[in-house]
């Protein structure tokens, strides 16, 4: 069995996609795009090792990428030029133990499973493969400097278009990068031809196309669109109210002589939340998770109830759009805390205070919430799901 990494090159400006980041950490549909890409890397084949060659004035991005996927990156500084950025990335694969990698653009953020199978499978046979798609366009050479006048027509037989990954064995690569010096070529690829190797080609996807320009990413929007479906989850919760100095509702805390009766701290806001959460990432309830009669979760704070939620959802494929939370109580009063509870439920979401809607209401004294009993909460929340 081949031990293979994939280095994944991110160090570059990407100053034609404009939006005012360096394209890789540009929002693609609510997600960044090397978090879409890293996400897709992962969801099939195991590595040795997912290294991310970065610039190094970038960590603020990355930490926010991190957030975004819940954990660590394995990243590494790159060079000036994308050939100087991928032997930094070939030395850390050969240190992670690797004898083969995969070499990607962090700016192509739907490469598939079936394209990465293509490519390990034809190195049993090849020490070089690249994915390559066909010429289908007619192609023709500019009559002038400006490009405003058609010229001669250039045949497009035998002519492909390269993408990424491109795959290697990893000693016949770094004795090619070796053989090549300080000089920068366009790809790893053109190295092993360089030194006199053979790269095999095998079919590409016209869908892990490169983000390039403000053009691509509209292309990838509705691309992203068309794979994705919107699902629902709802929650509900009640707990029994007491005297107490303190209540734990919506992740703050509340002070009005009541508290919450629970085996955890009884948030009923989080809790509700967390089931809806766990609802549309089809992930069973709060109780199969955390059992009340598990003695580590007495006490525990419904924080991590809902941030193991959300992990899930996004384990999942999925990504949380909205979330919309109802307390039903006569007491305590919510309007003085709303907007606080909205900004800690955001904050755990993830999500912008917009896409967060907490609201309450009474049951006209009617009840166990009407008489003051206990208090419920139910939430909706809306996600986004790969199709």
């Amino acid at each position: 069995m081949m031990k293979i990494a994939a280095v994944i090159v991110a160090a570059g400006r990407g100053e034609r996609a404009g939006g005012g980041v360096p394209k890789q950490y540009r929002k693609l549909a609510g997600k960044s795009v090397l978090a879409r890409t890293l996400h897709r890397l992962r969801q099939g084949r195991v590595f040795v090792g997912i290294i991310v060659v970065i610039n190094p004035a970038d960590q603020d991005h990355i930490a926010a990428v991190e957030a975004e996927l819940g954990t660590k990156l394995d990243t590494i500084p790159g060079g000036a030029t994308r050939t100087a950025s991928v032997r930094a990335g070939l030395e850390a694969a050969r240190a992670a133990g690797a004898d083969a990698v995969l070499i990607h653009d962090a700016a192509r953020p739907f490469v598939g499973q079936n394209l990465i199978d293509r490519l390990v499978d034809a190195l049993v046979t090849h020490d070089a493969v690249i994915p390559a798609l066909p010429v289908a366009d007619a192609l023709f050479r500019s009559a002038d400097d400006d490009g405003t006048t058609m010229g001669d027509p250039v045949s497009r037989d035998g002519l492909y278009a390269a993408q990424t990954p491109q795959a290697f064995h990893l000693a016949p690569l770094l004795a090619a990068y070796a053989q090549l010096g300080d000089t920068a070529l366009p790809d790893d690829a053109a190295v092993i031809r360089a030194a006199g190797g053979e790269v095999a080609l095998v079919p590409g996807e016209a869908e892990n196309f490169k983000l390039t320009t403000a053009d691509d990413f509209d292309r990838a929007e509705r691309q992203i669109m068309s794979e994705t479906i919107t699902v629902t989850g709802q929650g509900y919760d009640v707990h029994r109210l007491e005297p107490a100095e303190v209540m734990w509702l919506c992740g703050i805390e509340i002070r009005a002589g009541l508290g919450l009766v629970g085996h955890s701290d009884a948030d009923a806001g989080l809790h509700a939340l967390t089931d809806a959460i766990l609802g549309a990432a089809g992930a069973g309830d709060i109780g199969q998770h955390f059992p009340p009669s598990d003695p580590q979760w007495k006490g525990a704070r419904s924080d991590a109830f809902l941030l193991h939620a959300v992990k899930l959802l996004k384990d999942a494929g999925g990504e949380l759009v909205h979330a919309d939370l109802t307390i039903i109580a006569e007491r305590p009063k919510i309007g003085p805390h709303r907007v606080a509870m909205r900004a800690r439920v955001a904050q755990l979401l993830g999500l912008p205070e917009a896409r967060v809607n907490i609201k309450a209401t009474t049951t006209e004294k009617l009840g166990f919430t009407g008489r003051g009993e206990g208090l419920a909460a139910q939430a909706i929340v809306t996600a986004r799901l790969t199709a």
